[in-house]
């Protein structure tokens, strides 16, 4: 009976704990992109793990992880195998991990106003968070819309 127990109780913290973990993302960005650095930031109020690399171009990790160059942007992370190129809001990656798409990640190319990491004051410019696959598919995963 305690043998049970503690199987129990052992297979309850496991299932806790990789429940509750933070996702945990790399992140490549130039040493001197602030913007990427207030992504970075926004990621981990949001609940994640980030280790940032500072490399002398990103363009490298993103044709690696598969980012095509129409989509690209001024940092590159991955998440749980999916890419994650530019200022994509932590909600959508979360809704990512947990929908697991077939997929090669999410963009949002450019450098959009009032993006994480891109706030300009009250100033939000209409953007779309883009899911992208290995074929070339590309299909809009959220839409922000601009601010009146």
């Amino acid at each position: 009976m305690i043998r049970q127990l503690c199987l129990l109780f052992a297979l309850s913290l496991a299932a806790f704990t990789t429940y509750g973990a933070e996702p945990e993302m790399q992140v490549y960005k130039t040493a001197t992109c602030g913007c990427c650095g207030k992504w970075v930031d926004h990621l981990r109020a949001n609940g994640f793990k980030v280790t940032v690399t500072e490399v002398s171009s990103v363009a490298e990790y993103r044709t690696k992880l598969g980012v095509p160059n129409n989509l690209a942007s001024c940092h590159t992370g991955v998440v749980n195998g999916y890419a994650v190129e530019g200022h994509v809001p932590a909600r959508e990656i979360k809704k990512m991990l947990e929908e697991k798409p077939n997929a090669v990640g999410l963009a949002v190319p450019g450098m959009p106003v009032g993006s994480p990491g891109m706030e300009m004051g009250y100033r939000v410019d209409p953007y779309d968070v883009l899911l992208f696959d290995k074929a070339g598919s590309i299909t809009v995963y959220g839409k922000y819309e601009a601010s009146k």
